[in-house]
């Protein structure tokens, strides 16, 4: 089986989207993101932003192997927002994203299901409105060794094109590398005769 090492999600926030219906004003907004911390600092910055709006929607979707989610409906009856905003991230296969959608009342309830397709589509038009990006997954090696196997090291990482992400040369010296999922074992597999150099995955 092929292992997927891939994944789809935005390059930076997409542009503000507006639905209308029935007078309720729905804008919808896409941001990337990879920590809970960043999402509530970007809901808070709307809120403020659209102080007088009656509701902030929204859904996101971090991470590529363990995937963490989470819809809000914000006062909207249950599961009629945050729930088909998910749907569309969903749709698009996109992750490490945050969908918004601030909704302004316009006096004529739309019921339940006008709901749901008013969300749904506002949220479809901001990943509309998106760059949608494919980016690789990759795996973090750190590799230890002392310092008269530098050349052994060096060697391998140069003859695998392994990008280094940082370097702690002392006594004991310390190689980060990045590899991509699909050639992390085979990376592993090139280390491991060489007894005096160790090499652990560490978690991403």
């Amino acid at each position: 089986m092929e292992i997927k090492d891939t994944y789809k999600t935005i390059s930076s926030p997409g542009e503000e989207v507006l639905f209308k219906d029935r007078n309720s004003k729905f804008f919808g907004y896409t941001f990337p993101t990879s920590s809970e911390e960043e999402i509530k600092k970007i809901i808070e910055s709307l809120k403020k932003q659209h102080h007088s709006a009656r509701h902030w929607c929204y859904a996101w979707q971090i991470g590529t192997e363990n995937i963490r989610y989470r819809t809000n409906d914000d006062g909207e009856p249950s599961n009629s927002a945050g729930q088909p905003i998910y749907g569309q991230i969903q749709s698009f296969e996109v992750t490490n994203i945050l969908i918004v959608v601030v909704r302004y009342f316009g006096g004529v309830k739309l019921g339940v299901g006008g709901l749901i397709n008013a969300y749904r589509t506002a949220a479809q038009l901001a990943l509309e409105a998106s760059q949608i990006v494919e980016r690789t997954i990759n795996i973090n090696y750190c590799i230890t060794f002392e310092y008269k196997d530098m050349n052994k090291v060096m060697r391998i990482i140069k003859e695998n094109n392994l990008s280094i992400t940082k370097q702690e040369l002392e006594l004991n010296c310390k190689i980060y590398i990045l590899v991509r999922k699909k050639a992390a074992d085979k990376i592993k597999e090139v280390f491991s005769p060489l007894y005096e150099i160790k090499i652990d995955r560490l978690e991403s």
